[in-house]
């Protein structure tokens, strides 16, 4: 037992969470299991125990097998920064920023990276389970592939295909893809599997049927959709949803263009005291939010620029009339200061930006990236948190007089001097009961969470939900 690898007819079939719940089988059976993705494409990353930054899928998936998040479980991640380019993270370290168009030629000298960190991983655990990026039906892709199977080549690792129903036409996801695929790479397809059926599994039988005959692969079941996935963190934008939750308090968060670390949000989304909305391009603020939430970003400047096109400003300057609180976080607080300068063009075009003026502070971008796990001390109530920073930029003025928290006995963040306008680089400050208790109570909301403990149950049930759908043992003794 050595490696299996999901890939998946397209993105967004599930892919992650299939290997979040083999993780948590293999964990339950005594295996000692690690999650595996080549290369991964998000802007919502975590922080890992060695300093560097994966995907956010490989730290759920790191937490269903009972490991810290480590770089080595997502060698390439690749940051969207605009709609032709990308940051290149490399074993948890930003290597550069290419353009979609010359990504291709960089493929290649990342397979080395990406077969050192997979093999680390496979001599120190029993098994990796292995995620694949989009859909190897990608043909055009495949030269210098080091997602898909170009990846399952090189390292030898068999593949399972997992088609989603979901969106209709299963059948043709699956036979169409191994049409198109090379005699080699379709000679390591083991078997397949259908994902997010709604209804009565058995009224699938002849389809399921089908597939098995026209592909001459192994079906390894039939999975119901899991309606508690929602429960679990979030790593695609698009996973965000409308409103969750119906509690009194309703907190809006603004869903700009580029934003990132989006992952403030999913304790907030699970408590019952609160309503989370996510305020989306053409939508005005709520008039009844008791709290707006500025998001990190990617494109800070850029962002900035989509906030004003959308009227945001002015419906967030109303709201801060009415008394309502405002909380930045990362870019969402260089936003809310009076001026971003970028005088080298870290984050795109070098220039000065002027800020939303509702914090007495400035930012600078540097090029040196803070990228670090943090705990502190909420300065107003003395709670303990902790979190993690992932930013350029150096920001300072006035309102960090009052800091939001203190990190090492360093102030960090600002407030305003009525205290209803908050701006911090710390990210994931609400995964922490204590501290999100602290911090809703001066809301006027209750918390009844316990964050940590909900999802570990919820990873759980997503396993509890695969053993009883899918062939479980089977999948497992295919790795090798």
């Amino acid at each position: 037992m050595v490696a299996l690898m999901i890939q998946g007819c397209g993105s967004n079939v599930g892919k992650s969470l299939l290997v979040a719940g083999l993780c948590r089988s293999a964990r339950r059976r005594g295996f000692s299991v690690a999650p595996f993705k080549p290369q991964n494409m998000s802007n919502n990353a975590a922080v890992t125990v060695d300093g560097g930054e994966i995907g956010r899928a490989q730290a759920l998936q790191a937490m269903a097998s009972g490991l810290e998040p480590h770089t080595d479980m997502n060698p390439v991640l690749l940051k969207p920064e605009t709609d032709t380019g990308s940051q290149v993270v490399v074993q948890g370290r930003r290597l550069t920023t290419v353009r979609a168009r010359d990504y291709a030629a960089l493929k290649p000298q990342l397979l080395t990276s990406v077969l050192e960190s997979f093999n680390r991983l496979k001599a120190a655990h029993d098994l990796v389970i292995v995620e694949g990026a989009g859909s190897p039906a990608e043909v055009n892709l495949r030269g210098g592939d080091i997602a898909n199977m170009g990846f399952a080549r090189a390292a030898d690792v068999p593949v399972v295909l997992a088609g989603d129903i979901d969106r209709g036409g299963v059948i043709a996801q699956l036979v169409g893809t191994q049409a198109v695929l090379d005699p080699e790479d379709a000679a390591l397809v083991a078997g397949f599997l259908i994902n997010k059926f709604r209804g009565d599994p058995s009224l699938f039988d002849d389809g399921y049927r089908l597939i098995g005959a026209r592909t001459g692969w192994r079906g390894f079941g039939v999975l119901p959709y899991f309606r508690e996935a929602s429960k679990l963190p979030a790593e695609d934008a698009l996973d965000l949803g409308g409103n969750a939750g119906d509690g009194p308090l309703k907190i809006a968060c603004l869903a700009l263009s580029r934003i990132a670390n989006f992952d403030d949000l999913d304790p907030l989304k699970l408590e019952p005291a609160v309503s989370l909305a996510m305020v989306r391009a053409g939508e005005a603020i709520p008039g009844d939010a008791g709290l707006v939430i500025l998001p990190g970003s990617k494109s800070t400047r850029g962002d900035l620029a989509f906030l004003r096109e959308q009227g945001w400003d002015i419906d967030l300057a109303a709201h801060i009339r009415r008394g309502g609180h405002v909380l930045g976080i990362c870019g969402g607080y260089q936003m809310l200061g009076s001026r971003i300068s970028d005088p080298d063009g870290v984050e795109g075009a070098a220039g000065d930006t002027i800020g939303l003026g509702h914090l007495d502070v400035a930012t600078v971008m540097t090029a040196d990236k803070r990228l670090e796990r943090v705990t502190a001390v909420h300065a107003v109530s003395g709670v303990a948190m902790s979190g993690y920073e992932i930013h350029i930029g150096r920001t300072e003025g006035a309102d960090r007089a009052r800091p939001f928290a203190h990190v090492s006995g360093i102030a960090e963040g600002a407030m305003s001097a009525n205290g209803r306008i908050i701006g911090s680089y710390l990210h994931g400050m609400f995964t922490g009961d204590a501290f999100r208790a602290a911090f809703l109570d001066r809301l006027g909301a209750v918390s009844s969470l316990r964050y940590g403990e909900d999802v570990d149950v919820t990873l759980d049930r997503l396993a509890d939900h695969m053993e009883t759908h899918l062939d479980i043992d089977g999948l497992l003794a295919l790795a090798r």
